[in-house]
């Protein structure tokens, strides 16, 4: 029977400069499963890259050529010395090719546990080798497990229910605080990668006005027109105090730039509506200060990484129950992987147990002095049915058994028993 075999490295594994030299593009993705796939070793391929992964499920009846192979393509194909990465690759077979394979979708593997995107990442492999032709019967029904195997763990444990990142744990906090983000106006200050990455995060909770002010007016201009949020240049900031709800901040400054006399006289024309201040800026952007005036509320990013570090503290306390539906969904399939093996035996008693009768109904007839068709066709039919009633039970103990550790050796006996493999 065929292995399954997966081959790789990994952030735990490789460093990022080893990660680099072995990462796949999609075009060269679509050359590699070209290449492995047409190995004679190799049944079934697909192959995953990411910026933390690279990992090749093979499918193979010839373990240790498929993996010298793969091992020399990758050297040559990335025109690397096979010595910069075999020391990180790792390689499971089986239980534990499966195992990963659904640990890695259902982000249990991942450097941020609990991450969603790695499950796009996995289909879109998968979707990549389909259309090459690479995968089949084993390889489509695994990847479409490790599918339902990823979204029941979302589902039933709470892996992905809290904030991991400072501009989702910003948004969050904004969130618990006013319950909800709807209609509530925001001010942006600075255009940086964490502005907008909380941007997406403020759209998916259906924030009101988005207003971004940066030092460079036009990228703060280009990121307002991405989001259709309104662009202000940075000496309008203390003017849309007045208006807005919440003031995330995470601009490159080396000193201060939000201090309390710029928040004190907004606060009389707010009539004393709270504003929440979220600092996101290392050195930070609010001077402390500010958090000591009334209904006004600074929170700074050691604030948010003590609520993250609870956080993943959390999501890994979830990856245990998240690992036991892993474990369940192994079990579950390696049943299905062994029922394989059952068919083929099956077929082939039957068909030695008819080609013998088949053979002895032929003698049988040619003894008889000029047997009416009527007799030829109640001899077959009696064939037929001596054959469904002498094997049903044999069948149904190999398909019964076909969930246990002792299949192979019930198949071995029925196959030696029988003399099926001559």
């Amino acid at each position: 029977m065929s292995d399954i075999v997966l081959i790789g490295l990994n952030h735990n594994t490789a460093s990022v400069e080893v990660r680099e030299c072995i990462a796949f593009s999609l075009d060269e993705t679509s050359d590699a499963l070209d290449a492995l796939g047409a190995q004679p070793f190799i049944e079934e391929v697909a192959l995953l890259s990411t910026c933390n992964r690279v990992e090749i499920i093979l499918i193979t009846k010839q373990k240790p050529e498929a993996l010298d192979a793969t091992k020399k393509f990758l050297s040559r194909y990335k025109n690397v010395e096979s010595e910069l990465f075999e020391d990180s690759l790792y390689v499971h077979d089986g239980n534990e090719a499966i195992r990963h394979l659904f640990r890695v979708a259902s982000s249990l593997d991942s450097m941020m546990v609990g991450e969603p995107q790695i499950l796009g990442q996995i289909k879109d492999a998968y979707r990549l080798a389909a259309r090459k032709k690479t995968t089949g019967v084993v390889l489509n029904r695994l990847l479409h497990r490790s599918f339902s195997v990823a979204k029941r763990v979302r589902s039933e444990t709470g892996i992905g229910d809290r904030a991991v990142s400072i501009s989702y744990a910003a948004i969050e906090l904004g969130r618990k605080i006013f319950g909800t983000l709807a209609s509530k106006k925001v001010l942006l200050i600075g255009a940086g990668e964490m502005a907008e990455l909380a941007v997406e995060h403020l759209l998916r909770h259906k924030a009101g006005t988005i207003y971004v002010a940066n030092r460079t007016f036009e990228r703060g201009v280009e990121l307002a027109r991405q989001f259709n949020g309104e662009p202000i240049r940075f000496d309008e900031i203390v003017g849309a105090f007045e208006q807005v709800d919440i003031v995330i901040s995470s601009t490159g400054a080396t000193e201060f730039i939000i201090r309390p006399d710029m928040v004190k006289p907004v606060m009389r024309k707010r009539k004393n509506r709270p504003i929440f201040f979220i600092d996101i800026a290392v050195p930070r952007d609010i001077d402390p200060a500010v958090n000591r005036m009334n209904n006004v509320y600074v929170y700074d990013i050691d604030d948010l990484k003590s609520v993250i570090d609870e956080n993943i503290e959390d999501r890994n306390k979830e990856a245990v129950k998240g690992e036991r539906i892993v474990d369940e969904a192994v079990i579950r399939f390696r049943e299905w992987y062994d029922s394989l093996n059952v068919v083929p035996t099956i077929v082939a008693l039957r068909n030695k147990m008819d080609g013998i009768a088949e053979m002895e109904i032929k003698k049988t007839l040619q003894g008889m002095s000029s047997p009416s068709e009527n007799d030829r066709e109640a001899l077959f039919r009696m064939k037929t049915a001596l054959l469904n009633k002498l094997l049903h039970d044999p069948t149904m103990f190999l398909k019964s058994n076909g969930r246990q550790k002792s299949l192979p050796l019930y198949l071995d006996i029925t196959r030696k028993l029988f003399n099926l493999d001559d």
